[in-house]
C-alpha cells in the first residue's frame, strides 16, 4: 500500500510517501512545496494545489493521511493553515484517495510511544521506523513521514 503523508502549512507543507508491504516500510519520495511569503495567498494556493496535484499523479498514493490542526494562539496563521489544508483535501478527494487525519498528538503517540515527544524524537523514530541514514529534514517533511506512518490499514 502507498500512502502519502501531509503535513500542511501555507509557507511549507511536507510530503512523504511510503509503501507499506505487512510489517516493511519503505521510503518512496519526501520534501516540501515551499510559497513565498510575499506573494498573495490564493498565489501560494494554487501553488500547492498544483505541486501537491503532480506530486500525488507521479506516485499514485492509494492513502493521503493529514495532520490536522491543534493551535489557535494565532487565528490569522490557523486561518491560512486551514486554507492550504483545504486544497490538500480536495485533492486528495478529487483523486479518490482513502483519507484519515490525525493530531499531533496522535501522530506523536504512534511513532514514539509518548504523545508529548519532541520533534527530535519523532525525528529520530521516523529514520530508525524507515531505516534512513539521516533524519529527513526539514522539519516538515519528517512530520509528514511520520503522519504517514502513523496510518494502519
Amino acid at each position: 500500500m502507498r500512502i502519502l503523508g501531509i503535513d500542511p502549512g501555507t509557507g511549507i507543507v511536507g510530503f512523504g510517501i511510503i509503501d507499506v508491504n505487512g510489517a516493511k516500510k519503505v521510503l518512496v519520495d519526501a520534501g516540501v512545496i515551499r510559497t513565498p511569503a510575499h506573494q498573495p495567498a490564493q498565489e501560494r494556493l494554487i501553488t500547492i494545489y498544483n505541486e501537491l496535484k503532480e506530486i500525488i499523479e507521479e506516485n499514485k498514493p492509494e492513502v493521503m493521511v493529514v495532520e490536522q490542526l491543534f493551535f489557535a494562539r494565532n487565528v490569522t496563521t490557523a486561518m491560512t493553515v486551514s486554507q492550504a489544508r483545504g486544497v490538500v483535501l480536495l485533492l486528495g478527494e478529487q483523486h479518490g484517495l482513502k483519507l484519515a487525519e490525525f493530531t499531533p498528538l496522535q501522530i506523536k503517540q504512534s511513532i514514539t510511544g509518548y504523545g508529548k515527544a519532541d520533534k527530535k524524537q519523532v525525528q529520530e523514530m521516523v529514520r530508525v521506523v524507515l531505516n534512513l541514514k539521516e533524519v529527513p529534514k526539514p522539519d516538515d517533511c519528517a512530520d509528514a513521514l511520520a503522519a504517514a506512518l502513523t496510518y494502519q490499514a
